[in-house]
């Protein structure tokens, strides 16, 4: 670069500047209002070769180098940053792993359309329990012979929904870590890959994000990318040319922040002059523009070492690091710079101040781009070994739970069923309280999520709340999108916390959100057609099935007439299964008495927790008397 880009680079810009002007500005305040994705925008950056700038000719791409692409994703964000990121997850990460690791006929089969803009990638990696920590991944693809099945969930998708191609990890062989990650190429439209709604976000607004969920989805076999077992280095080679895109974003949007403070401070006039002769905002302009050309150096010389397929894994993570950390001091600055006309809606600064932000966050956060810098220069640090209680899954969101999951029978035995274990268990179905008892304070709750269907079927669950005795809730989308109910019923981390008893929740597919809200209830139920929805890891009693013939044989079961009042809550103690503690062995040194655990191993003498008895080094004798291993004594713990 010589610290100059060439004359066809900044072609390039002037292109892509042209039309961020033209066709996103005057859009940028509605799309940000509404939430929404610019699907003709995104076709026309197709049309104008945007979509496919670093990819090969041959492939339908533009054939341009990676620094073109940051330069794209850049002047879009100086504009939007969601359009900015639109452009950059689907390059960088719905793309390049199809192009990098994709066989001939992958390739040839998917990167047209994708390098046409003809349809939109994505990439699937994070999951609740799985973000910078991707060996938490707990979505799998089982083979099954001819084709694999997929189940589980990604979140805070990019693109997603929207998209049309993702590029989805999941575990092929468990119990092995990363090691047992695998890439697959998966379409929108398959049968059980169904997407929850757009997230409703700080920023970043006309980009789509959300959760996708999978529930038995057929992938063919010939759509693994890579070979098994080689997804977690895919990702990561994603990771670190995916970082140059948001290096970029960031960079964008506070170039479009300064650019706007630089203007505003020649218009605006305060004690006979303009602003921007006052010393303390001239520093503050010069400091902007300090850092914006060290962020621009930093996204370019990352971009050029990947084109020069030099190793720039360091350099992209400092790119990203840097150039958001400074994207979020420069919308400040600029902001202040504006002063209370900054702070309203509908002002530009306002909108890059909050689309700054998750340019920290996402494709790893800058801490963890803060270790992936130190260990190219000291070194990866040796791994800890797992304790026992790390050792294993993770439990449900919600605590343990008896997950009484009722699948096999007619929907009245189902009902039946649930319903003698209700009483069992205590709850009195004579007493009630009104449906419009606030959240936090009503003994029972039942709750409609997004597969109760239209706007009349919440009758069902109106009439099943006061069958049971209980108020009427909902998840977050029933009542911000479908506004079926008010915001102040919707129950999740972000909205109402349920503590009290009994928690019915109908149709709802148990998104974490959600789950968060409901952890401290006494019981939950479920009812859902799709037996691997996640809130039946999360219940105590479950009926797979269809809220629309469940729902009516319920309330039916459970109606006794008027109610009486129900009387001052008393909080029933959760029906959790008793623990199985499986027996394990410890062995006994006969001539001190020292215990060998083998889950604790002895890591003084480099005996590695989890090592087996029979396992142990030649020549390891008792850590503190000396005894030989055949002085040792089996017995069950």
């Amino acid at each position: 670069m010589l610290y100059q880009t060439t004359q066809e680079h900044e072609a390039l810009r002037a292109k892509v500047r042209e039309f961020a002007e033209a066709e996103v500005k005057p859009i940028a305040f509605m799309l940000d209002q509404n939430n929404q994705f610019p699907t003709e925008v995104v076709k026309k950056m197709g049309e104008l070769g945007l979509m496919g700038l670093p990819y090969e000719k041959k492939y339908g791409g533009a054939g341009a180098d990676a620094l073109s692409y940051a330069i794209a994703v850049e002047e879009l964000a100086r504009v939007d940053g969601g359009v900015g990121v639109i452009l950059s997850a689907h390059t960088s990460l719905g793309t390049y792993p199809i192009y990098a690791f994709g066989t001939e006929e992958q390739k040839k089969k998917y990167l047209p359309d994708l390098c046409s803009g003809k349809k939109v990638g994505a990439f699937g990696l994070t999951e609740p329990n799985a973000g910078s920590d991707a060996g938490g991944t707990e979505t799998t693809a089982e083979d099954m012979g001819d084709h694999y099945l997929l189940n589980g969930e990604k979140i805070f998708i990019t693109n997603g929904g929207e998209a049309s191609t993702y590029v989805v990890f999941a575990v092929t062989t468990p119990g092995i870590g990363t090691r047992g990650i695998s890439a697959f190429i998966v379409e929108k439209g398959w049968e059980g890959f169904t997407f929850e709604e757009h997230y409703d976000k700080m920023g970043i607004r006309s980009s789509a994000t959300c959760q996708l969920n999978f529930n038995n989805v057929k992938i063919p076999k010939e759509n693994l990318l890579g070979k098994e077992g080689q997804g977690f280095k895919i990702a990561m080679a994603t990771l670190d040319g995916g970082r140059i895109g948001i290096a970029a974003q960031a960079l964008g949007i506070a170039q479009g922040a300064y650019e706007a403070a630089v203007e505003y401070s020649k218009e605006r006039v305060q004690f006979g002059k303009p602003i921007c002769q006052q010393q303390n905002i001239a520093f503050k302009i010069a400091d902007m523009a300090t850092k914006l050309r060290c962020a621009r150096f930093l996204v370019y010389s990352a971009a050029e070492l990947k084109q020069a397929h030099a190793p720039y894994g360091m350099e992209s993570a400092m790119a990203k690091q840097y150039a958001s950390d400074i994207a979020l001091e420069v919308t400040n600055d600029a902001l202040q710079i504006f002063g209370g006309c900054g702070y309203l809606k509908g002002m530009e600064v306002e909108r890059f101040y909050r689309d700054a932000k998750i340019t920290t966050i996402y494709e790893g956060t800058n801490e963890i781009q803060r270790v992936v810098i130190a260990s190219h220069i000291l070194g990866k640090a040796a791994k800890e070994a797992p304790s026992a209680a790390a050792a294993g899954p993770r439990g449900p969101e919600t605590g343990a739970r008896k997950r009484l999951i009722l699948k096999d029978g007619t929907a009245q035995e189902k009902v039946e069923t649930l319903v003698a274990n209700l009483k069992k268990d205590g709850h009195d179905f004579a007493v009630g309280i009104p449906m419009d008892t606030p959240i936090t304070q009503a003994e029972r709750v039942v709750s409609a999520g997004q597969g109760i269907g239209a706007k009349e079927n919440m009758k069902l669950i109106e009439a099943l709340a006061k069958a049971a005795g209980a108020a009427i809730g909902s998840s977050r989308p029933v009542a911000e999108t479908l506004k079926y109910v008010p915001l102040n019923r919707y129950v999740g981390m972000s909205g109402q916390k349920f503590k009290g008893n009994l928690y019915i929740a109908c149709g709802i597919s148990g998104a974490i959100q959600h789950l968060k809200g409901i952890k401290d209830a006494s019981c939950i139920v479920a009812i859902n057609k799709n037996p691997n929805a996640k809130i039946f890891k999360n219940c105590d009693y479950g009926i797979v099935g269809d809220v629309m013939e469940i729902l009516p044989l319920l309330t039916a079961a459970l109606d006794t007439g008027e109610k009486l009042p129900a009387p001052p809550m008393t909080k029933m103690k959760r029906m959790a299964p008793k623990k199985v503690y499986q027996p394990r062995k410890l062995y006994i040194c006969n001539g001190c008495g020292h215990e060998y655990d083998p889950m604790q191993g002895d890591p003084e003498n480099e005996v590695k927790p989890g090592t087996a008895f029979k396992d142990l080094p030649e020549g390891w004798t008792c850590p503190h008397c000396g005894e030989s291993v055949s002085e040792f004594i089996e017995i069950e713990a």
